[in-house]
């Protein structure tokens, strides 16, 4: 209901409001004044950090406010909002949306009311709470929505906001799934995957804060743009300390600067690959031929080769077991080898009546002539100067492969070889397997829960990438099938599952769509059938009349200008999408027209309010209203066009507006 001004209730609450402003001013500030004991330099730096950590999670955020809702329960009342705020006597004023007792918050109804007598949720405005809609569950009675609805649509400038307010029992269950537990959304247009996936982060944050303190939480992006707009997600909700990067920076060993051809790029980024890489590092070992002299303490001890030749295989053997846990890695396993011919030398002299120190044995082990016997024998490898070794050298690829990628297979990805390592155009899919061989070398350090977002588009190689990362921990991956388009994007999500290693993992669909109209929703699920057959169409929770327009033009210039300047005129934030080789032609044509429009870059710059957006940007993003400038050239412009123009078509929050020149695909056109 909205509130007048002189009601009562809108005043305690506007009073508990005002009371938990003051407690988190309060708290912010004897954060601040915590003194250094002055213990050690170690108890002073990590009290410092501590700190700043507790001042950067009560930091202010002009307009939130710090309540959005409230539990009342048969004997206790509880405000909920996005963090915990106390008073002086340390009684709780507001409780964290994570803690226990806001569950109900987000789960109970009528039918099941969870112990809730009422829920109440709060709207506001300017930061200023201006009115209220109360839920009578215990007495069967729910609301109509509006408040929850109102915030749901609330034009959003800027990037991706929490939906701490919003969350829904079906999000809820996703977002307080255990530690343990790794989850695979399959989340149409709309559906909140994407910030479920962050709040689920969270919760697992202040829930394992210990544990996840120590292992670490990491957010995989598809591009610098999307983790632009999703940066301030986490920091709003207290949390600060998480790692968010994209596929190419968490593979990026070598500098990017050529592009594969398509074909090219698939084998690259085939799970094959990881069976050569593998071959052509532990096939360069090679077998003993001689009897090598240990020098130690003064003396030199022979160490015959049928012995050495016994050393080399089981290192070997235990560098190719299947479980990776258990796996020795190709570096270790050299240093491994180097100290058994030094405590080969020690067993010796202890034979012989000597007392070797630790020390003697570790300096026989970096002796020359150990050292010369390893570089001939197990060699030290380069990850870089492996790759390029590999693909400029037919027959080191050939002896790699062989049984395992044709003949043509290995044509496809023969170069010439560079001058030099440095030297080498390495393509994107090139930096993901150098990051494969770095995995073979060295143990790659784990986080203890890693998110996945647009994980339909991972490749294998990728993925194995992903999960080199996760370690014992565990994932939330986040995806849409119908918006995959990479050229090998599968049909269903087990082999991605398995690739990043967790092939168990249950899928958990979420198809009500909370920010897409109905009208667009609908007119962008035709694709479906030619791009998804049999993945379940998305259902829109709201409709909005006049949300879609579809208009054919004769040229772009005029009626583009037309439509951006009528929609400027009001409040959130345009994306004007067109295909990627169209983008200076529409940046030029707003331009001209004086709009101040700017192209949206993969660099992680803000998006400005008017954006240009090439289309290979635009997965993941949001906008008020979108304009699509021209969708056949999107649909034309790479082989999964279709499913490019569906992630398209999906990004209004409340207006999509469709100008095309040429003909739309059939599926559109009825």
């Amino acid at each position: 209901m909205t509130a007048t001004p002189t009601d009562p209730v809108l005043a305690a609450e506007r009073a508990h409001l005002a009371l938990a402003d003051d407690c988190l001013t309060e708290m912010r500030t004897a954060a601040g004044a915590v003194v250094d004991a002055g213990v050690d330099a170690w108890a002073s730096e990590r009290l410092g950090a501590a700190r700043a950590e507790r001042l950067r999670s009560l930091a202010a955020d002009p307009g939130v406010p710090a309540f959005f809702g409230r539990t009342d329960g048969a004997e206790e009342t509880f405000h909920i909002g996005r963090r915990h705020v106390r008073d002086a006597t340390g009684t709780p004023v507001v409780i964290d949306w994570r803690a226990p007792m806001s569950r109900p918050f987000y789960r109970a109804s009528a039918a099941d009311p969870q112990g809730l007598v009422r829920r109440r949720r709060f709207g506001f405005s300017g930061g200023e709470l201006t009115s209220y809609e109360d839920e009578l569950l215990a007495a069967g009675e729910e609301g109509d929505g509006s408040l929850l609805r109102a915030e749901i649509e609330r034009p959003r400038s800027g990037p991706m906001r929490d939906i701490v307010a919003t969350i829904q029992p079906e999000q809820d269950e996703i977002v307080r799934a255990p530690l343990a537990e790794s989850v695979c959304v399959q989340g149409a247009p709309g559906t909140g995957k994407t910030a479920v996936g962050l709040h689920r982060a969270a919760y697992l944050l202040y829930t394992h804060g210990g544990q996840l303190a120590r292992t670490g939480v990491l957010v995989v992006g598809p591009n610098r743009a999307f983790l632009r707009y999703i940066e301030q997600v986490l920091p709003t909700l207290g949390e600060v300390d998480v790692d968010q990067t994209t596929v190419a920076e968490l593979t990026g060993r070598v500098p990017v600067r050529a592009q594969d051809a398509p074909e090219v790029a698939v084998l690259k980024g085939d799970a094959r690959m990881a069976q050569v890489l593998e071959r052509a590092l532990w096939g360069a070992i090679a077998k003993p031929a001689d009897d090598v002299l240990v020098p130690l303490a003064g003396r030199r001890y022979r160490v015959p080769v049928e012995r050495l030749k016994r050393f080399v295989d089981d290192l070997r053997r235990r560098g190719r077991v299947a479980d990776d846990q258990q796996r020795l890695h190709y570096a270790a396993g050299r240093e491994r080898l180097a100290m058994l011919l030094a405590g080969d030398a020690r067993r010796q002299k202890e034979e012989a009546g000597g007392s070797p120190s630790d020390a003697e044995t570790r300096r026989a082990a970096r002796s020359p002539e150990v050292r010369a016997f390893c570089d001939a024998v197990w060699p030290a490898r380069d990850p870089a100067g492996l790759v390029a070794e590999l693909l400029g050298d037919p027959a080191v690829l050939a002896r790699a492969a062989r049984g395992v990628l044709t003949e043509e297979e290995q044509a496809l990805l023969h170069r010439p070889a560079p001058r030099s390592v440095r030297s080498t155009p390495w393509s994107a899919a090139d930096a993901v397997l150098v990051d494969e061989v770095a995995g073979l070398l060295e143990r790659t350090a784990g986080y203890g829960h890693v998110v996945v977002d647009e994980a339909q588009d991972l490749s294998p190689l990728q993925c194995r990438a992903v999960a080199r990362r996760l370690a014992a921990g565990s994932l939330t991956v986040l995806g849409d099938l119908a918006q995959a388009t990479s050229p090998w994007s599968p049909a269903d999500w087990a082999p991605t599952l398995a690739g990043l290693g967790r092939p168990g993992t249950a899928v958990r669909p979420l198809t009500r769509g909370y920010r897409v109209p109905g009208e667009v929703l609908d007119y962008a699920n035709r694709l479906l059938p030619a791009i998804a057959p049999g993945l379940p169409a998305a259902s829109a929770v709201r409709r909005e009349p006049g949300a879609l327009t579809v208009r054919p033009v004769a040229d772009l210039a005029g009626p583009l200008a037309e439509v951006v300047a009528d929609l400027a005129a009001g409040p959130g934030s345009i994306g004007v999408v067109c295909a990627d080789a169209a983008v200076p032609e529409v940046a030029r044509l707003l331009g001209a027209a004086g709009l101040e429009a700017a192209v949206l870059a993969d660099d992680g710059s803000p998006a400005a309010r008017i954006a240009v957006v090439p289309a290979t940007l635009a997965k993941g993003l949001e906008f008020d209203a979108v304009v699509v400038a021209d969708p056949a050239a999107i649909v034309a412009a790479e082989p999964r066009g279709l499913s490019r123009l569906y992630v398209v078509l999906t990004r209004a929050v409340s207006t999509l507006v469709v100008l095309h020149r040429d003909d739309l695909p059939d599926l559109l056109a009825g």
